[in-house]
């Protein structure tokens, strides 16, 4: 079970990686205002959303202690990114406080689940 484990928090890695490279290579548009949000960090979002899914279920099964509180903000983190991303995903342009909540929100996302222990 903890080999399936570490193969789901690699893919849950793989996605914020997916999700915060397409925002972090975005930025220099993001300045112009020109920046879009790329295909990649949908992908990336729903990677998150669906191996961290499984590592909550993953993890109970195997008995190890799951902080809902930790993981309930996240998930609603993760929501409000996806809303965003998939919302606005077609649109040439997207406006610069939009595009940096989600680099922000991608952020705390990360900060959250490596410093609240």
């Amino acid at each position: 079970m903890d080999a399936l484990i570490h193969l789901f928090v690699g893919l849950h890695i793989i996605g914020i990686a997916a999700l915060l490279g397409g925002f972090l290579t975005q930025m220099k548009a993001m300045g112009q205002g020109t920046a879009q949000f790329v295909p990649g960090m949908l992908h990336g979002a729903l990677t998150m959303l669906v191996t961290g899914v499984a590592l909550v279920g993953l993890n109970q099964a195997d008995d190890h202690h799951v902080n809902t509180i930790k993981i309930g903000v996240k998930l609603a983190l993760l929501i409000v990114i996806l809303g965003l991303v998939y919302v606005k995903r077609d649109e040439e342009r997207i406006d610069k406080g939009m595009f940096g909540v989600v680099g922000a929100l991608t952020t705390a996302n990360i900060f959250i689940a490596v410093l609240w222990t």
